[in-house]
């Protein structure tokens, strides 16, 4: 069964906000992840999104995604660092461009240099605008990102709608992995205010009181990594998948 990811993600969107699970195929093995993507579907998660900034191979992506689709059923997006770690594997992939980073092949270099492989692959794309907020964590660093500072709403604005004026499908906007606080609110309805196309927002996000302001924030889509990979309480990744989703 072939899955077109991104009208599956509008109709569910088209409902109300939609979760989105992270996973790291380097932080645990692909059977592991497989058992956390079950865990997420069962709390109400949509789609599962698999990257890293670091540690990422063609290899262990493949063996994630197929773990995860066996054993959850869900979704899978390629969350991608680069053009060395594509497989066939994955239902679909976020064909993203790092908008502030001063790193022009994570702007459209990387990107360039993948297109002809995926197209061969015929992995599905995604297009997405990707904006990091302070603090970045380790994207951040990696991405080399002229940060959006927490107060920017201008700016974090007009990367927005610059992607919107690309024909980019999504806009996401990360605080990165493990970031104390997640993207401001104001941050949120402002870019939700300024734009039609979806607005995914991640990093930080790890109580149900965070994800239920994110929401009402206005973002169509929340993401949750490094809380699900640590987190054993099954009823804590509920509420906050709960949360997300306004239920």
């Amino acid at each position: 069964m072939t899955m077109n990811v991104h009208q599956y993600l509008m109709d569910r969107i088209a409902k109300g906000t939609i979760h989105m699970s992270l996973l790291d195929p380097d932080k645990q093995s692909a059977e592991e992840a497989g058992k956390i993507a079950l865990k997420m579907k069962e709390a109400g998660s949509d789609a599962v999104m698999i990257g890293g900034s670091t540690g990422v191979n063609a290899e262990n992506l493949s063996a994630t995604a197929k773990a995860i689709r066996e054993m959850s059923g869900l979704p899978t997006i390629h969350f991608p660092s680069g053009p060395a770690e594509l497989s066939p594997d994955v239902d679909s992939i976020f064909f993203m461009s790092l908008m502030n980073s001063a790193d022009l092949n994570m702007v459209m270099g990387y990107q360039v240099y993948g297109a002809p492989v995926i197209r061969k692959l015929g992995i599905e794309t995604i297009s997405m605008g990707y904006v990091i907020v302070e603090p970045g964590m380790k994207v951040g660093e990696v991405g080399k990102a002229m940060l959006v500072k927490r107060d920017e709403v201008k700016k974090a604005v007009a990367y927005a709608i610059a992607c919107e004026m690309f024909g980019m499908d999504f806009v996401y906007f990360e605080a990165g992995s493990g970031a104390p606080e997640p993207v401001p609110t104001e941050i949120v309805a402002a870019v939700k205010a300024a734009v039609k196309i979806p607005v995914i927002i991640g990093g930080g996000i790890r109580t149900p009181e965070a994800a239920e302001a994110i929401r009402k924030a206005g973002a169509d889509a929340i993401v949750t990594g490094t809380f699900i990979e640590q987190c054993s309480d099954d009823s804590k990744l509920k509420a906050v998948v709960a949360a997300s989703k306004g239920l």
